[in-house]
């Protein structure tokens, strides 16, 4: 089997977020089970030294971006048995950031037609063409209405997945015949027209062999309109295709049996370690050192799409509690004003940093008791599952991925994995809270079952690479 991923970020190399760190794992697991598996990207200017230095250039040609011809070179780097292509052009990707920019639709339309030129020019003819989100979701389309005619590209399936519906690629119709060079028919009928635009993202969605996205319940979530961003009524039409596949963690970088981050290395079988952790983040946050109160953490981007605005609201509420609140994050100032402000007011109960800190991040993901992840929707997410290997326990609201991945606490049995609410509301939130910090104090034995199950959960990717190998195999 011969895979080719097309993403516009990938870890290590760049990312802004869950889809970089799905690209940079799921090859990896793929490839030791016996899969040729290869990665291409645009080479962006962000691009560390130490992987920019072993990039060998192995082939340049030019690519009609409608009536502009433009310069494509293709660089490869071969690491942990993956092979990684980029697509080299200055004009597109020497820029600061990955996107944002207002020629976003023409910058991606270049990199999806040059990586499929690429196939031809580098001999790399894969079976299967693995493309994610709206910036490659066009592929599909193109290998049928463009590029139909060479041989070489006729068996190749495609696979789209969907890491946010939000982010779609809506351009005006133009596109077609400006960027793309092909007629506008397929927009004409309808079939990649959205509102009076071309919509990337829903030309996947048609054209793709198969669509997933990162978890069940998102798979079934985007088929509504509360959470289908408008793509709802074309996701129900072509369900038979769609499917669900949650996201793993890498367990080599996140195990608390050998994180150079932390104090002293802990594990479900001893837990001895994770007090020092504790003790250690209520000496870097400012926190008076007590083992006996437990520890709200949060490690996140800050946004009401993330449920921020719930938490302010009941925050000070919460303080009245006998806990401690820490905080790792950016985001809207409208949210990141107002934590700093409830932290200069409780400066023995809340600790706010407002920044963005891989290592302290770790060190709250060991020392905290107490995970919050409030959020409107969540495609999967990756800080609940974090969170669980460090036996930190999750308080969710029980939406997409976060529904999939943590097991709510039930008093009857005293199991689960963490604690939940369903009404997105500052109210049942605040409720799903208190039941969290009534076990910690007033049942630790049942607290420390459920750390122990929490952290013996298999979220790792080699079991979700399984999953996509199974979808794979279907489609060949």
């Amino acid at each position: 089997m011969k895979l080719l991923f097309a993403s516009a970020e990938c870890a290590p190399f760049f990312k802004t977020g869950g889809l970089g760190d799905v690209i940079g794992a799921l090859p990896k697991e793929l490839v030791k089970k016996d899969v040729e598996a290869a990665v291409v990207l645009p080479l962006h200017k962000s691009m560390p030294d130490k992987y920019r230095e072993r990039l060998e250039h192995i082939a340049s040609f030019s690519i009609d971006v409608g009536w502009r011809s433009q310069f494509c070179g293709v660089e490869r780097l071969e690491l942990d048995q993956v092979t990684y292509y980029f697509i080299d052009n200055l004009y597109y990707f020497n820029r600061d950031d990955l996107y944002g920019f207002y020629d976003d639709g023409e910058r991606f339309a270049f990199f999806q037609l040059a990586l499929i030129e690429m196939m031809e020019v580098i001999d790399y003819i894969p079976d299967i063409i693995h493309v994610h989100d709206f910036h490659t979701a066009m592929v599909p389309f193109l290998l049928k209405e463009k590029y139909h005619w060479v041989k070489a590209y006729q068996d190749i399936q495609t696979v789209l997945t969907i890491h946010n519906i939000e982010f779609q690629g809506r351009y005006h119709p133009e596109v077609l015949s400006d960027l793309f060079g092909v007629g506008d028919r397929k927009y004409q009928d309808g079939t990649i027209r959205f509102e009076d635009d071309i919509n990337f993202l829903k030309s996947g969605i048609v054209y793709a062999d198969k669509v997933n996205t990162v978890s069940h319940s998102y798979a079934r979530e985007i088929q509504t309109s509360e959470f289908g961003n408008g793509l709802e009524g074309i996701l129900r039409q072509e369900r038979q295709k769609l499917s669900g596949i949650v996201n793993g963690i890498d367990y080599d970088m996140n195990d608390p049996e050998t994180d150079p981050a932390l104090k002293l290395p802990y594990s479900a079988a001893d837990l001895t370690g994770k007090k020092a952790c504790k003790k250690e983040l209520q000496e870097i946050m400012g926190l008076p050192v007590k083992a006996d109160v437990p520890i709200i953490a949060v490690v996140s981007r800050l946004t009401h799409q993330k449920g921020f605005h719930l938490v302010l609201e009941e925050l000070e509420n919460l303080l009245q509690y006998d806990v401690q609140f820490v905080l790792l994050g950016t985001g809207d100032p409208s949210l990141e004003h107002p934590f700093q402000l409830v932290s200069e007011w409780y400066p023995n109960k809340c600790a706010v940093n407002i920044t963005f800190d891989v290592t302290l991040a770790q060190k709250i993901y060991a020392g905290a008791d107490i995970f919050l992840m409030p959020s409107k929707f969540e495609p999967c997410g990756l800080s609940q599952l974090i969170s669980m290997r460090y036996g930190t326990l999750p308080v969710i609201h029980e939406i997409g991925g976060l529904k999939d991945t943590v097991e709510p606490y039930n008093p009857i049995e005293k199991t689960g994995t963490g604690f939940g609410f369903s009404l997105f509301t500052p109210y049942y939130m605040m409720e799903a809270l208190k039941k969290a910090v009534h076990v910690f104090q007033e049942e630790q034995d049942v607290w420390e079952n459920l750390v122990q199950t929490a952290m013996v959960q298999d979220f790792s990717w080699e079991l979700s690479s399984d999953k996509y190998h199974l979808l794979y195999k279907e489609l060949l």
